[in-house]
């Protein structure tokens, strides 16, 4: 990524919102299960106390950074149409001559075969990238490269 906020699609937005309400829940229960310093008892009760705010500060780190995330999208507005970003909708034409269209996001979803993410090997090679660019990524079999078609709206082959 650029460094600038980058905008993301309205799926990756929902999935994010609905992580920090899960996270905030959780946080809630964690929070609540913490005694008061003075009334800890044996060595195992001290642990399991350090265990959970251990598990607390976890949560609090990830409740920032999904407030933050979601406020840089904020700022950065909508996802763009004419090169690759996080939220894009990009059809590639793979080597073996198969095309296919992805979205590109940064979260990825159970059982969403199109959606690369933008730390994913290929999701980093499409980003920034134009229709016509031959972007290039490694795979667990090696080396690949595919064409950017079109950014947007799916081109129909």
């Amino acid at each position: 990524m650029t460094g600038d906020p980058e905008p993301i699609s309205t799926q990756a937005r929902r999935a994010l919102e609905q992580e920090l309400a899960d996270l905030r829940d959780e946080r809630r229960l964690v929070a609540g299960t913490l005694r008061d310093a003075t009334s800890v008892g044996d060595q195992a009760d001290q642990a399991d106390e350090l265990r959970r705010a251990d598990q607390l500060e976890r949560l609090d780190r990830r409740i920032e950074d999904i407030t933050v995330r979601l406020r840089q999208a904020d700022e950065a507005g909508p996802a763009p149409t004419d090169v690759a970003g996080v939220g894009s909708t990009v059809t590639v034409r793979f080597s073996d001559g198969e095309t296919e269209t992805l979205q590109i996001g940064e979260v990825t979803e159970a059982l969403d075969e199109t959606l690369v993410t933008a730390d994913s090997p290929l999701g980093r090679a499409l980003l920034g990238r134009r229709s016509g660019d031959t972007v290039h990524y490694n795979t667990p079999d090696g080396p690949e490269t595919a064409v950017v078609v079109s950014i947007g709206a799916p081109q129909s082959q």
